[in-house]
């Protein structure tokens, strides 16, 4: 991996409001069992759907966490891209998403700290009928320039 060149997100300098991303995702029984295989739960209302058609659901909803999972990945891999990260975030999900649904998810910088290096983005998911399925705001703090490796490794000599 050493000298390996890797894609890196766009640093703080090159981020201004208005900056968007959005992508459309289908979650499908796959996907939804991949991650609930992957996070040891099993619960009824997502994958049992004799269980799920007793309640007002009706039918298996898809966990809330797994929506913000795609959110992180929509961060993490696009805007502002690989070397990222979440620093906090605040969700709502006013409306329950059922297996086999596409959605529509964009994420929004409202504001550019460069002080702190932390951009907050505005994130919004809608489904198939326009309705709104997660809203809320993340703090993200961009990936940073790496030092060369070649610079510190040469320093004793300069």
């Amino acid at each position: 991996m050493l000298g390996k060149k890797r894609m890196l997100g766009k640093e703080i300098k090159d981020l201004k409001v208005g900056d968007s991303y959005t992508a459309v995702k289908m979650i499908n029984d796959r996907d939804l069992l991949l991650y609930l295989g992957l996070t040891d739960d099993a619960n009824p209302l997502y994958i049992q759907h004799d269980y799920a058609s007793q309640t007002p659901y009706e039918k298996p909803i898809v966990p809330s966490v797994m929506l913000f999972g795609m959110i992180s990945s929509l961060i993490s891999m696009h805007l502002p891209g690989p070397g990222s990260h979440i620093t906090q975030h605040e969700m709502t999900f006013p409306k329950i998403v059922h297996h086999n649904t596409e959605i529509k998810l964009n994420v929004e910088i409202i504001a550019v700290d460069q002080g702190n290096h932390q951009i907050a983005m505005s994130v919004n998911g809608f489904d198939n009928s326009g309705d709104t399925v997660i809203q809320g705001k993340v703090q993200v703090c961009p990936s940073y320039k790496p030092n060369s490796l070649i610079a510190n490794s040469l320093e004793n000599f300069f």
